[in-house]
């Protein structure tokens, strides 16, 4: 009797206490569930592409961009996601798209194009539509360290086919059972003894989802039975409609790199690259197929497994009268269709948006980027991004061929270009493995940049006043005395002395000594200075070395340097980031336009006339080879000593580009900023729908004609290589000796004109 009630007793005590846990598991359960918040990685997005009349772009690669953006070829555009092709005109149904300034509900468009322009843009009525924007391409989330990351999806954007192929393959009795199936856990268990091992699993969906949303990976007895009551406690508190929808953005479907992509919305856009509401029954088959293993049934991987698995799962659809058995034998026949190369991203920039990240980190906590579903919208244009990298690994290639016996090592290069008026940053490329996650140079690199200082010396000099481009300086040897004692005997690259030249021949010929004669005359104080009102953050040491590129800068601190010449002598901070949404679409941020006077346009002017004739007459000339006829450009290149760094940084009237070559060890490349960078700098801009470079003579400046080598002012009659450059109004110029009349004479024609102009209405 004693043992009796000491039994009772035992098992009232178990009782309570697993009343205890369960009402526990039930808080907790509930809570947890009710409260769900899943991590939501921010997405970045690129600046989308403007369709419009009169736009250069080709039909191939109108197609290109549809195609990267998910939208597939279809007998009819009806759908969202779909596009007709006919020839070079283009039907395609846009799809609903969340933009920073609007949500655009999706519409029928038709392009038309004639001689690689859009010739015609209408709506499905055949109304002229002025302009539209395509949807702008996903290039990357940034997801927290443990790599979760997900796009969550609502019932209404869940395809019905979807929850149903579930059912029918992993848990046929969802919608009857409590959370667990007794008979399917009796089955696996029998199956698994007389196997040995464990061959088949008797999970619900309700148990995989507690799997993946409560516990960990621990297979233990204990972990199992908590499963199993978590189970039980979510299909007694809340709707099997709710349960599915909780599966189907939770579950674990694939791996890219470090993140691990969860729920079948964000699979959708790894494996198919479009939304999942636009699935057809061959690709919800196949992502069914991944839920059961997504590493043993990974279709890049192992993609006959994966198509006799996608298969099996058409079979039970057909079988269980889910979808008609010619549909599933249809499906059954097609490839997998997968999607891009296997990253998550239609295209992959590690280096530009290593840039957002930095930007976005002055503002905004880890845990916001990371688990707030934040929408970012850049200002990476993916053309110029793709005529980017194409020019650098095609010149890195050429480059490495023809120095194959001297390295093994293949050279690396960075390309960075802007959009000078707006400081956006357009396309950015960190080396020549484009998509590779490392060492970022165009932000981290710092090298030497050789002549890259020399137009920063010269808009010092022209500052003073003292200057102009006709202005004679001295290339002849010069002798520094340094602070050590030491003296310091510069050169010019070739070896030769020029004389006397004027200041617009020492700067498009790169002549190291009359450069360091003019910075010596200037002074290293206003030289020093001048750089940070360009944009460098701290000041340089004033070194004599500085005036021949003795500076460690990054490709990104040498566009923004440039993009001050560039916009005309007005800083604009280069940016990454156009502004910030949150998950429901509400504005939290935008990044203006930022200017900022940083010399005098006056003299800026000066100095840009002087780097367009480095292209026409100096080291930059070999890029007319590449670069279309009667394109106005202005540019320098860069040489560091012993020729271990190649740069070149110039600019049309609506991009610049700053570009370098080099080993990562630092050691010699024998390449001048002529002979590697100016190659892909050349081959970016030629590619580019870019405009002249257009420069207004300001007031102050008045155009004087001067023989090239001398200075001395001259014209085509008297003098055999002739150029115009803008001085200060009144400046003296000496003419040449036998020139005196023509220039008199030309000098009154021009006034002449200048008063015409001046008294007709």
């Amino acid at each position: 009797m004693l043992l009796l009630r000491i039994g009772l007793a035992s098992v009232a005590v178990l009782a309570a206490f697993f009343a205890v846990y369960v009402a526990y598991l039930d808080r907790v359960v509930t809570q947890q569930f009710e409260g769900r918040r899943w991590t939501l990685p921010a997405q970045v997005f690129a600046q989308p592409i403007d369709l419009y009349v009169g736009q250069p772009i080709s039909a191939a690669v109108f197609e290109q961009e549809l195609k990267r953006l998910g939208y597939q070829l279809a007998g009819e555009a009806d759908r969202p996601g779909t596009y007709r092709r006919r020839g070079n005109r283009f039907e395609f149904m846009s799809r609903r798209v969340q933009f920073w300034d609007e949500t655009r509900e999706p519409q029928a468009i038709t392009v038309t194009l004639q001689a690689g322009t859009i010739s015609a843009l209408e709506d499905r009525s055949g109304t002229e539509v002025p302009v539209f924007r395509l949807d702008p391409l996903l290039i990357g989330s940034i997801f927290p360290i443990h790599g979760e990351d997900r796009v969550v999806v609502t019932p209404e954007e869940i395809p019905p086919l979807l929850p149903a192929a579930l059912k029918i393959v992993e848990d046929r009795k969802f919608d009857a059972h409590f959370g667990v199936d007794p008979v399917a856990i009796l089955r696996a268990m029998f199956a698994n003894m007389r196997a040995g091992r464990i061959v088949q699993g008797g999970s619900t969906l309700t148990q995989q989802l507690v799997k993946s949303y409560f516990l960990d990976s621990r297979q233990t007895l204990g972990r199992k039975a908590e499963e199993a009551l978590m189970a039980i406690i979510l299909d007694a508190r809340f709707e099997k409609t709710d349960l599915m929808t909780a599966y189907i953005n939770e579950i674990h479907l694939g791996q890219d790199g470090q993140r691990a992509i969860h729920g079948f919305g964000l699979a959708s856009q790894y494996y198919f690259g479009k939304p999942l509401s636009e699935l057809q029954l061959h690709e919800v088959a196949l992502l069914v197929a991944v839920a059961r293993g997504p590493s043993y049934y990974n279709p890049r991987r192992s993609a006959k497994r994966a198509l006799e698995r996608r298969n099996l799962v058409l079979q039970l659809l057909a079988e269980f009268d889910v979808v008609p058995a010619k549909e599933a034998e249809a499906a059954s026949k097609r490839p997998l269709g997968l999607a891009g190369n296997g990253r998550l991203a239609a295209g992959y920039y590690p280096a530009f948006l290593d840039f957002v990240r930095r930007t976005l980190r002055r503002d905004y906590r880890e845990e916001d980027l990371t688990e707030g579903g934040l929408k970012i919208f850049t200002t990476l244009d993916p053309l110029v991004q793709a005529s980017a990298e194409s020019a650098l690994t095609a010149e890195l290639e050429r480059l490495d061929k023809a120095r194959k016996k001297q390295r093994k090592e293949p050279l690396e290069g960075v390309v960075v270009v802007t959009a000078p008026q707006s400081g956006d940053v357009s396309a950015m490329v960190g080396g020549r493995r484009v998509g590779f996650d490392g060492f970022n140079r165009a932000l981290d690199a710092k090298r030497s940049i050789g002549s890259l200082v020399k137009p920063v010396i010269y808009l010092a000099a022209i500052e003073t006043g003292r200057y102009h481009a006709a202005s004679i300086v001295e290339d002849s040897p010069i002798e520094v005395k340094l602070a050590n004692g030491q003296k310091w005997r510069p050169q010019n690259i070739t070896q030769e002395v020029f004389g006397p030249v004027p200041l617009v021949r020492a700067l498009s010929q790169s002549m190291n000594l009359a450069t360091v004669h003019l910075g010596m005359e200037v002074g290293l104080p206003l030289v020093t200075r001048e750089f940070t009102k360009l944009g460098l953050e701290k000041e340089p040491p004033r070194l004599p070395a500085l005036l021949l590129g003795a500076l460690d800068v990054s490709p990104l601190e040498v566009a923004q340097m440039y993009n001050g010449l560039a916009n005309g002598g007005f800083r604009t901070p280069l940016r990454a980031v156009r502004a910030v949404v949150d998950a429901q679409g509400k504005p939290l941020q935008a990044f203006p336009l930022e200017i900022a006077q940083l010399a005098d346009p006056a003299a800026v002017y000066q100095v840009n006339r002087m780097l367009v004739e480095v292209m026409n007459k100096g080291t930059g000339r070999a890029a007319r080879a590449r670069i279309p006829a009667g394109l106005v450009v202005a540019g320098k290149t860069g040489t560091s000593s012993d020729y271990r760094d190649s740069w070149f940084a110039g600019f049309s009237g609506s991009h610049l580009a700053v570009v370098w070559i080099g080993y990562d060890d630092n050691s010699p490349t024998g390449l001048t900023g002529s002979s590697g960078a100016l190659a892909v700098w050349s081959q970016l801009m030629g590619g580019l729908n870019t405009s002249s470079l257009d420069l207004f003579l300001p007031e102050s400046l008045e155009e004087a004609t001067i023989e090239y080598q001398s200075g001395l002012r001259a014209n085509a009659d008297c003098a055999a290589d002739v150029l115009d450059v803008a001085v200060p109004r009144g400046a003296t110029i000496e003419a040449k000796p036998g020139c005196e009349g023509n220039v008199l004479e030309n000098l009154g024609e021009r006034i002449g004109g200048f008063l015409e102009g001046m008294i007709r209405p």
